[in-house]
């Protein structure tokens, strides 16, 4: 059984209105699951951050209320959000130092609501 919180490879996320993005950071919340999309530090407020109300179920695929959760490329699929993890992963490497550490960004999803397991 994969666990969602624990799986290591990248993972996107479908909405019922057809959004697909992908997931940079995921965090179990009290009413569901909160996400960080990709790019989401160049974002002006808190517009990449996410909330997904509702039961998170399954072992991959994951539903999180009426969201689809799965690894990002299975069977080839997704050229598009597959070129923009890579894109991501080149961000971080380049930004280093100036992004914002694990601890920060565990900050943010705690203020909003997030649960972190110590």
């Amino acid at each position: 059984m994969a666990d969602l919180f624990r799986v290591t490879a990248p993972v996107m996320i479908r909405c019922p209105d057809g959004a697909q993005r992908v997931m940079a950071e995921r965090f179990r919340h009290p009413r569901g699951l909160l996400y960080f999309e990709t790019f989401w530090d160049r974002l002006p407020g808190a517009l990449g951050i996410h909330l997904v109300e509702g039961e998170i179920r399954g072992e991959g695929p994951w539903k999180a209320g009426d969201c689809v959760i799965s690894v990002l490329g299975c069977r080839g699929s997704h050229p598009e959000l597959a070129a923009e993890y890579a894109g991501w992963c080149d961000y971080l490497a380049e930004r280093g130092d100036e992004f914002p550490s694990r601890r920060e960004i565990e900050r943010l999803a705690r203020e909003r609501g997030a649960v972190i397991d110590a």
